[in-house]
């Protein structure tokens, strides 16, 4: 079992910037490729970014390139989401999420542990 437990999230307006943090707890955390998820009200769950589990690879969805970085500290067992340049389209709940598989995260839109959730609201 893999723990997940999500912060940072707030209120900041278009343009701003926030960072949300995941921090692991369980099993080794350095062994997982982890990944960003949001869900908007009345949108379905979507992928937004991932990292190996090493962190030498990262992936992102299109909407988010050059805006946001992934990042991970595994001595702190902690992944990162900086958000630069917000808009409001980026307004959902933020989830983190850790898998064996960095395709399934990636490819597959899924894992198999999930954080709790972190609300991100962009004002216009």
């Amino acid at each position: 079992q893999v723990q997940l437990v999500e912060s940072g999230g707030g209120l900041v307006q278009a343009g701003g910037s926030l960072r949300l943090s995941c921090a692991a707890s369980g099993r080794t955390f350095s062994n997982y490729p982890m990944g960003w998820f949001r869900q908007a009200p009345g949108k379905e769950r979507e992928f937004v970014a991932g990292i190996s589990w090493s962190g030498g690879s990262t992936y992102y969805t299109g909407s988010v390139k050059g805006r946001f970085t992934i990042s991970r500290d595994n001595a702190k067992s902690t992944v990162y989401l900086q958000m630069n340049s917000l808009k409001p389209e980026d307004t959902a709940v933020y989830y983190c999420a850790a898998d064996p598989k960095v395709h399934t995260i990636v490819v597959d839109g899924t894992a198999d542990y999930w954080g709790q959730g972190t609300q991100v609201t962009v004002s216009a």
